[in-house]
């Protein structure tokens, strides 16, 4: 989401600064080119991974970022905490730890009021393409392949709601194109998965157990120097036969007070969880890298 503040305010001086600064091990890049952290800890928007690699090192350099998100609604409450770290730009790994409330729902779906799951997501990222500022005058796109192994620690609960197993891989390839003339950031996102939202319900079900192709896009446009906005949209599949899974989108303001902090504010819908209906609420993220 915040990574389209720095993007797009490279448009102007940014551009005629494209030539790479005097090398350092650390901070080549322009303002937040390293992204911000996906819910899922790797570097893009909050909902959906882009091609972009986290922190500000360019080739020969290396970066890192640690980000903290909370995700609320009506509901629901899940916060998120992790570490990416960027190495040449051209490959990513990233850690998340994911905690799901059920808050008082819990007590509803007989879990108990205020039972959590907890997730532990292992993730890494290969630039294969493009370079999505270098490139910003010509079609290419940055494109860039990733992998999330995500192990939800509550494997008897899930598989009691009809999930096949606890532990899932997703794979996805992402394409990020940043039009600096025009102030825009597109990025597009096929991710092959079998995860129950996210994973937060287990992998696989009783409806389906196979993988499938889910589509994610992410758009944002610059407003200032340090401000950005955008909206994301996500496909999920739909495996589990007691409760319907529906697609997740979300609209943002991002703000970038230095090269150095994003924080991310915006209105997520998730649509219906484990039979609840229709879960919108607010999402809240800060990142701090170099």
């Amino acid at each position: 989401m915040g990574i389209a503040a720095g993007l797009l305010a490279a448009s102007g001086a940014a551009v005629a600064q494209i030539a790479p600064p005097p090398q350092a091990s650390t901070g080549g890049k322009l303002l937040l080119t390293g992204g911000v952290s996906q819910v899922e800890g790797a570097a893009g928007g909050g909902l959906v991974p882009w091609a972009v690699i986290a922190g500000y090192g360019t080739r020969g350099q290396w970066g890192a970022n640690v980000h903290a998100t909370r995700v609320q609604t009506r509901d629901f409450r899940l916060d998120t905490a992790g570490v990416a770290v960027g190495l040449d730009d051209r490959v990513e790994f990233s850690l998340a730890r994911q905690r799901f409330d059920t808050r008082a729902a819990g007590a509803a779906l007989g879990l108990g009021a205020g039972f959590a799951f907890h997730q532990t997501i292992a993730g890494a990222k290969l630039r294969l393409a493009g370079d999505a500022v270098l490139d910003s005058d010509r079609w290419m796109p940055q494109v860039a392949l990733g992998v999330q192994f995500k192990h939800n620690e509550e494997g008897a609960v899930v598989r009691s709601v009809g999930a096949r197993s606890a532990s899932g891989t997703d794979l996805y390839l992402s394409a990020t194109k940043l039009l600096l003339g025009q102030g825009l950031l597109l990025n597009g996102t096929v991710r092959w998965t079998r995860a129950n939202q996210f994973g937060l319900l287990g992998f696989g079900g009783d409806r389906s157990n196979a993988y499938r192709p889910q589509a994610e896009a992410s758009a944002a446009y610059l407003l200032g120097r340090q401000w950005a906005v955008g909206a994301e949209a996500r496909t999920k599949p739909d495996n589990l036969g007691f409760a319907r899974e529906q697609a997740a989108w979300d609209a943002f303001v991002a703000w970038a007070p230095t090269r150095h902090l994003s924080l991310t504010l915006a209105y997520v819908a998730l649509g219906d969880i484990a039979t609840l209906r229709d879960q919108r609420g607010w999402y809240l993220s800060a990142q701090a890298g170099f």
